[in-house]
């Protein structure tokens, strides 16, 4: 989450038109003060009960994978990132990529 929100503004846009959601099984009360702690302009949400992670794929076991999910605007995954690799600068060039690409394929009234 560091290298997210060391890269916000050049990945997501500095979050104009992007919503970044970082789904932990973690308890929320614990995810808010990690976000706190952090300084994180990325929003943090709980899926203690996998609910979420199962959806999309992405459970093992009793946690969930690290995965990434490029959704566009309407809710189409357009990128799937499984797993994300967080130590390789070639994953966050690629997500930076499909970012912009999507955000340009958006229509003018949904950006």
């Amino acid at each position: 989450m560091e290298a997210y929100r060391d890269q916000y503004a050049k990945l997501f846009n500095n979050g104009r038109n992007v919503v970044v959601i970082g789904i932990s099984v973690d308890p929320d009360t614990m995810l808010a003060a990690w976000a706190r702690e952090l300084g994180t302009p990325v929003l943090f949400a709980s899926d203690s009960a996998q609910t979420v992670g199962k959806a999309y794929g992405s459970v093992r076991g009793k946690l969930d994978n690290r995965s990434l999910f490029v959704i566009d605007p309407a809710g189409r995954i357009v990128k799937r990132m499984q797993p994300f690799n967080e130590l390789a600068q070639t994953s966050y060039d690629e997500l930076e990529v499909t970012v912009k690409q999507t955000l340009s394929a958006a229509p003018a009234s949904r950006q």
